[in-house]
């Protein structure tokens, strides 16, 4: 019977932070569009970064709007700087794991870009120093994160901070957000960019 009660704690604990973000985010989430959706229209690229299941969720995001959501168009320029192990183990190994991230945005950003980071916690190092990389080269930056938001929502050009302090929490709400900004980006960009 103990499971029982815990699966239905954890779902209620769930829901009460989809409904905290219904609630409270959900003019931060069309800024995000917005900020996204011109920036991809006026022939600028995503940059998406993470670590751990937030390494996973750049990924994802990256894919949704490569390839496709829901609606059949163009593919969207994206990019998640998680995914290529030649370059996050040689400037792992040559420049410290802080500079995963930072020394991609260096290479790959350019102005009118959008890099994009995600984190629980809002402390992640290597993304905190692209984001750093990523304004100095002129492009804006947004992030996901977590509790209190960290010294991440306090540097980014717009934040969005999940209302949860438990990590199962953040990551869920954090996808569900991701493929928030699929939908509504996809459904703004597709009529003007079928192939």
């Amino acid at each position: 019977m103990m499971a029982m009660d815990e699966i239905f704690e954890y779902l209620q604990g769930h829901v009460a932070v989809i409904n905290a973000l219904s609630e409270e985010h959900v003019a931060t989430i069309l800024r995000m569009v917005d900020k996204i959706s011109a920036a991809l229209q006026s022939g600028g690229k995503l940059l998406i970064m993470g670590n751990g299941g937030s390494a996973a969720d750049a990924q994802h995001f990256a894919a949704e709007l490569v390839g496709r959501f829901q609606m059949e168009r163009r593919a969207l320029p994206a990019i998640a700087l998680t995914t290529d192990t030649s370059i996050l183990t040689s400037v792992g190994n040559d420049y410290g794991f802080e500079r995963i991230f930072s020394r991609q945005v260096e290479a790959l950003a350019r102005p009118g870009d959008l890099v994009f980071g995600i984190s629980t916690s809002g402390l992640s190092g290597n993304v905190l120093q692209a984001m750093a990389a990523a304004r100095a080269i002129g492009c804006q930056t947004l992030c996901l994160a977590g509790g209190d938001g960290g010294p991440m929502a306090g540097n980014a050009d717009l934040a969005l901070v999940v209302p949860a302090k438990e990590v199962p929490f953040i990551q869920e709400a954090q996808l569900t957000i991701i493929h928030l900004l699929c939908k509504l980006i996809e459904r703004r960009l597709a009529p003007l960019n079928r192939s």
